[in-house]
């Protein structure tokens, strides 16, 4: 049962949906996503999409925010061109969402029901990717 967590973080839905309107353009890049980092500060990234599975918006943002010194997330936001509003993450990001930041909180829902639940919410009972964690022992 996936649980209401926190007030959703409307800074960061509004940043995602910035960079949906204005840096998603055509068929390649349709989802933006933004996330807070634990130091407050707001990374955010566009999807890559291929015909060979390019990467999502949110994972595109994990290398983002590394590549900014951001390693520690806190909440993470996608949003859909085209005024689609938040879209949530799909079973692929979920894991790797977990896998990276296991208390990562994620914005889904739409418009009134938009609120923030943890990722193990999103993905209950998971996989768990044994060589990451012997890393962090």
């Amino acid at each position: 049962m996936t649980t209401q967590t926190d007030p959703v973080d409307h800074e960061l839905v509004q940043a995602a949906a910035d960079v949906a309107r204005t840096r998603c353009r055509g068929d390649n890049h349709t989802m933006a996503a933004a996330a807070r980092a634990r130091d407050g500060r707001i990374v955010t990234a566009v999807n890559a999409y291929h015909f060979t599975g390019g990467p999502c918006a949110e994972l595109v943002l994990i290398g983002a925010a590394a590549a900014q010194g951001a390693y520690e997330l806190d909440t993470i936001v996608a949003v859909g061109d085209r005024d689609r509003g938040v879209v949530p993450p799909c079973g692929r990001c979920r894991q790797v969402l977990l896998d990276y930041f296991p208390d990562l909180e994620v914005i889904v829902g739409a418009g009134a029901r938009t609120r923030t639940v943890r990722i193990t919410d999103l993905l209950p009972e998971s996989y768990v990717w044994a060589d990451h964690q012997l890393d962090t022992e």
